[in-house]
């Protein structure tokens, strides 16, 4: 099981990119800073500087239908923003 689950791409994680060297990455909610920068390190050949995490607790959804209410809910997300060293630069659309 792999502790990268995917890239974020988005405005805000371009943003990041260009202004700070710090790139996005969705990642499995039980993994620690120490994990997630090992598993960067690894798979992207780089050197990490710094790991911010954040938890995203899942969305509840409900509607009414013809056999009543219906109660749904999302999984819960945890998001890594990775920062690189000086110079150093991932590229997220390469294949591997």
């Amino acid at each position: 099981m792999s502790i990268i689950i995917k890239p974020i791409i988005s405005e805000k994680a371009n943003y990041l990119q260009d202004l700070r060297g710090a790139y996005s990455f969705l990642v499995q909610p039980k993994a620690n800073k120490i994990q997630i920068r090992k598993a960067v390190e690894a798979m992207y050949g780089v050197k990490v500087t710094d790991v911010r995490t954040m938890i995203y607790a899942p969305k509840v959804s409900s509607k009414n239908t013809k056999k009543g209410l219906q109660v749904g809910k999302t999984n819960k997300l945890k998001k890594a923003v990775v920062s690189l060293a000086g110079g150093e630069v991932i590229d997220i659309f390469a294949t591997n």
